[in-house]
């Protein structure tokens, strides 16, 4: 197919709306199920390269959860714990032998729920059983992949009557090598940003005077760098164990994208304080009003959902608050996360609140005027930061 006529553009009103290759050659993407619009397809082409390029440089399946075209979640397939399993909400349906795609999956939808919510999923290999089952009961625009197994495929046909997005991305597909864009009728053109950001040489400049990056560091941070080449700027990951736990993105202060997205690796920590985990829902609330209520109970406005006559429709008693000496204490728990930043940091503020998220590991390009603010600040809490030298704004 040479061309995909959409519904509409971005909003109903922007007719008409289409893909195609402006060289008159096939498109690399199949639609084998539902009706795809601009967004969808925005959202499945960015989330495709980001879980492409983290396959390629962990050598692991990988997954993204997009929303907006940035991702709220992207991770590779290492084993959940028990713990995770049960904050992910991963049915009984799916064994405790997860393939290593369905738990990348699995991270990848679990990291922000609130944001998850109606997102386009990427997967970097084929969807899988495993896969689909865990994606048959969350509320999603669709799933781009490079293949699908029979009994995956017959799932998500049946996934909201038939209406499900299901693509299938040529996993062959190289563009050119430069890219063009319109604003307001006027063409741009670049090249494509097609940095390899898989290499350890990535951390070889450390200033810091603590300068030993395991290799879980590494992979860690390779896995920020690799998710803010695809999320809108200004942006910030924090990333903990192959999954990105907190994104701050579309930010025009970089604090403020290092406090959004450090809240939101706090919440992340947080749902596995054993008060969250134990917290006695109704029978038969729904998915959306269960992830609600958490991210309420956990914040400051938990009065709420624990009010008299608001806690009878979502739990089957009251339960405890979580106070704020409780979450102080939990979150201080939480250690060894790595942090990127997809330019410099320009003042220690960053990392004095990098810092109150556990993170020990830091990657970010350098070249502000207050470096040595910054490496001063590292050096306060032990972190160790190196100074990639490479800016990653995506637009």
């Amino acid at each position: 197919m040479q061309e995909l006529a959409l519904k509409y553009g971005c909003n109903p009103n922007q007719k008409p709306s289409r893909i195609y290759m402006s060289d008159g050659s096939a498109l690399p993407v199949e639609v084998l199920s539902g009706r795809p619009g601009y967004i969808n397809f925005l959202d499945a082409l960015n989330a495709w390269q980001l879980v492409k390029e983290l396959r390629a440089a962990t050598g692991l399946p990988a997954a993204a959860s997009f929303k907006h075209v940035s991702p709220a979640g992207a991770a590779v397939g290492l084993p959940l714990t028990p713990t995770l399993r049960h904050i992910y909400f991963v049915p009984d349906s799916v064994g405790q032998e997860m393939s290593a795609q369905a738990c990348a999956y699995a991270r990848a939808r679990g990291a922000d729920r609130m944001s998850s919510y109606g997102d386009f999923i990427a997967l970097s290999d084929v969807c899988d059983l495993d896969t689909a089952l865990l994606i048959k009961p969350e509320v999603s625009d669709g799933v781009i992949a490079p293949a699908y197994t029979d009994e995956a495929l017959e799932i998500l046909r049946a996934k909201r009557k038939g209406t499900y997005n299901v693509l299938k991305i040529d996993a062959s597909y190289r563009p050119a090598p430069t890219e063009c864009k319109q604003v307001f009728g006027i063409t741009f053109e670049q090249g494509r940003n097609e940095i390899d950001l898989s290499s350890d040489s990535l951390f070889d400049n450390i200033p810091t005077r603590v300068k030993a990056f395991s290799e879980e560091a590494r992979r860690d941070l390779k896995i920020a760098l690799i998710t803010l080449k695809y999320t809108q700027s200004n942006s910030v990951c924090y990333v903990k164990d192959g999954q990105a736990i907190g994104i701050g993105a579309g930010q025009q202060s970089r604090i403020h994208c290092t406090r959004l997205a450090g809240q939101k690796a706090d919440i992340w920590w947080l749902r596995q304080h054993p008060k969250v985990m134990g917290l006695p829902f109704i029978p038969g609330i729904r998915r959306a009003d269960r992830d609600n209520t958490i991210d309420i109970y956990i914040s400051e406005d938990h009065d709420d959902v624990l009010n008299e006559g608001a806690w009878q429709q979502f739990f089957t008693e009251k339960p405890e608050v979580l106070t704020l000496e409780e979450k102080k204490a939990w979150i201080a728990e939480n250690r060894d996360v790595a942090l990127g930043s997809d330019a410099f940091f320009p003042f220690g503020d960053n990392i004095e609140r990098a810092h109150k998220s556990g993170v020990a590991y830091v990657a970010q390009a350098g070249g502000s005027v207050r470096d040595d603010h910054v490496i001063a600040t590292c050096d306060k809490y032990g972190i160790a930061m190196a100074f990639t030298g490479i800016r990653l704004f995506h637009h």
